[in-house]
């Protein structure tokens, strides 16, 4: 039976929804989506991305680099940039591949964002980045246990935009706090 994946965000004070929201300290009301991780294994190299639900949503390829300039990875993302594709995240995605991922981009910059992992069977990478386009925050976000929902798992920052990839996609292409993102909009 197949865990459906939702992962949220909504504005501090708001009671969260059984989704799994927490608050954004700037007031803002939108909410955002989770990361249908890969592990890296190759049964997630074949996926295309984006389908099913995401595929009419817009893209962009989002390409991190090391303050110097030097290419770390890319993947291609789809773009959340409105409160239902925010609400939704990756919730109905089957599967990441390797070279995909989520932009959730919001209007203005966000302090204080919290991303928790309810009814999650797998693992991503959280990428925080100021508006700049600067990583601020990374997490290596891991599928819960047997016996967790996922709503335990509490991932923090701050930022315009945060990059959801698979699970330890940062680890393997070297990214760190400082690299920057370069994408189009």
């Amino acid at each position: 039976m197949r865990r459906r994946r939702l992962l949220g965000l909504t504005a501090a004070g708001t009671i969260g929804a059984a989704a799994g929201c927490l608050g954004d300290g700037a007031g803002g009301d939108d909410a955002g989506g989770d990361g249908a991780g890969g592990d890296g294994s190759d049964s997630d190299t074949d996926v295309e991305w984006p389908t099913g639900t995401y595929a009419d949503y817009e893209t962009t390829s989002v390409t991190v680099e090391s303050p110097d300039g030097e290419a770390r990875g890319s993947v291609t993302a789809a773009i959340a940039d409105n409160r239902d594709k925010l609400v939704l995240g990756l919730s109905d995605a089957e599967a990441l591949p390797e070279d995909g991922g989520m932009l959730f981009v919001y209007e203005t910059p966000r302090e204080n964002l919290t991303f928790i992992m309810p009814n999650m069977d797998f693992g991503i990478d959280i990428v925080f980045v100021d508006a700049d386009r600067t990583i601020t925050r990374i997490h290596n976000a891991p599928e819960p246990g047997p016996n967790e929902d996922g709503s335990e798992q509490e991932y923090d920052g701050s930022g315009q935009y945060v990059l959801e990839v698979p699970y330890e996609w940062t680890d393997r292409h070297g990214v760190e706090v400082g690299d920057l993102l370069r994408f189009d909009l």
